[in-house]
């Protein structure tokens, strides 16, 4: 009587994971009935069998850690079921958004064909990602290496699953349909606005970008032991291909968040700030974990200014200084004319454009850096607090135009102000990158506020008031040694 207790939740644990890929399948036909018929009740089927593998995925580890924690085939079998449900879903929603651009829309507007573009690019990187990582972890476990948990690849899991059901109601939505309860439970997801759908597709397109660069931290130090046959000048080269990567996507997120902000969508393009400041933080961890800052044993002393610093200043420099600057020219234009001419709006996106290239190189000229601070504000830090009064200057120009002056004047002194911080050498700021690395609470913290604000009102002030706490941090972390401050992870 109790092995027959024991083996039914033994064998739910097994129906949660095996069973996504029929759900998914299923989800996979019913999207092709919905573009033959545009059946309703089809639709919310499919909707219906992707919410249920949804909820599979989300609770199959934990059963199987609970029931069936010695299956020698588990994590394998979790990978390959992801495998198989990402192969099938992603194509189908990039399908499926085309087609509903083109054959539901009458006249697209440039916002959703953004969206539909911007769709496609993220079911890409979800499966180039997926098999990049099984490469990687295939060819490190024959060198010996044990697989880990990475906390990026928790975080996809958790995001994956939700935002990968969320498109799909999105791309395959049937309007007037029957007045069921179980259609209007699903149908409220196909008609949500592009600004949430933007949040959620950034948000997963960092993860996975992130799950890459750990799983390069993880494993590709074995993989190259195996490649360069022992030449660490051509293993040195080939490594400094992936922070050079984040680097470039680093000014490639700073280039996207321009042109969200020509389409008038400060949210998103603040989204993308975000990303290019995620980017670098990881490009510098990478180089610093797979030992590319410091020189072989035999080899002369690094250079200070070499390419990979070079590239890295350039692109900070692209989406630290001269793309805020640009968007709050933008920004300024898009409100009221009035305001507009009121202020030396070019001027000073001028002089906060050229403010923040001078702070890039007096860091990198800088012969007596302290490890683990900055001496003046960071770029990065400098860029997001700067655009947090845009997103709610924004946000006024739709709903409060009776703050747009106060809030127009705001932007101004931030912009002025954050020019002259930045380049307040003796101020000394804490890298917070390296201080979120330590403390893993105080990345969550922040990861859990901007996903909670994002859905309301006070999302902009959010991102003010913390990173104002940023600003007036040195009152309190200034008495941290620069050898704790240097730290890259717990002791």
């Amino acid at each position: 009587m109790k092995n027959s207790t024991l083996q039914l939740p033994s064998k739910l644990a097994a129906i949660l994971v095996y069973s996504r890929p029929v759900l998914v399948f299923g989800g996979m036909v019913c999207a092709i009935a919905v573009m033959w018929r545009k059946d309703p009740d089809v639709y919310t089927l499919g909707v219906t069998l992707l919410l249920v593998s949804m909820t599979f995925d989300l609770v199959d580890g934990w059963f199987a850690a609970r029931y069936r924690p010695n299956a020698p085939l588990a994590p394998l079998a979790d990978r390959i079921m992801d495998k198989l449900v990402f192969s099938i879903i992603f194509p189908v929603i990039a399908v499926g958004t085309t087609w509903r651009l083109m054959g539901s829309t009458v006249d697209p507007t440039r916002g959703q064909l953004l969206h539909a573009i911007f769709v496609m690019l993220l079911c890409v990187t979800v499966l180039l990602r997926d098999n990049f990582a099984g490469f990687l972890r295939g060819f490190a476990q024959r060198q010996g290496v044990e697989p880990e948990s990475v906390e990026y690849n928790r975080l996809r899991t958790i995001v994956a699953a939700p935002v990968s059901a969320l498109l799909y109601a999105h791309a395959f939505y049937v309007p007037e349909g029957p007045s069921s309860w179980l259609y209007f439970g699903v149908a409220w997801m196909g008609s949500l606005p592009l600004r949430y759908l933007f949040f959620f597709e950034i948000l997963l397109l960092v993860i996975n970008f992130g799950s890459i660069a750990a799983y390069c931290r993880k494993y590709g130090t074995a993989c190259l032991d195996e490649l360069c046959f022992g030449d660490q000048i051509l293993r040195r080269k080939i490594l400094s291909v992936l922070p050079n990567a984040l680097t470039v996507m680093n000014a490639m997120m700073g280039l996207m968040a321009v042109f969200f902000a020509y389409q008038g969508r400060m949210r998103e393009s603040y989204f993308m700030m975000t990303g290019a400041a995620t980017f670098d933080k990881l490009d510098g961890a990478v180089a610093r974990r797979l030992g590319l800052t410091e020189p072989l044993p035999d080899m002369p002393p690094r250079k200070k200014i070499n390419l990979g610093n070079l590239m890295d200043d350039f692109a900070d420099g692209v989406s630290f200084c001269i793309v805020p600057a640009w968007i709050f020219y933008i920004a300024m234009r898009q409100v009221d004319p009035a305001l507009y001419h009121h202020f030396p709006v070019k001027w000073i996106a001028l002089l906060y454009a050229v403010m923040g290239l001078t702070r890039l190189v007096y860091f990198t000229v800088d012969k007596n850096p302290i490890p683990g601070f900055f001496k003046g504000l960071p770029t990065p830090a400098a860029a997001l607090f700067v655009l947090s009064p845009l997103v709610i200057l924004d946000q006024a120009q739709d709903h409060y135009p009776q703050w747009l002056a106060l809030w127009s004047s705001i932007s101004v002194l931030a912009m002025v102000f954050t020019s002259i911080l930045m380049n307040l050498y003796p101020v000394h700021y804490l890298h917070i990158g390296r201080a979120m690395s330590r403390n893993r609470w105080l990345g969550r913290t922040l990861f859990a506020l901007l996903i909670v604000g994002v859905f309301t009102p006070i999302f902009g002030y959010l991102c003010l008031a913390c990173l104002l706490l940023y600003l007036i941090s040195p009152l309190i972390t200034g008495r941290i040694r620069p050898e704790e401050a240097a730290r890259e992870s717990k002791a």
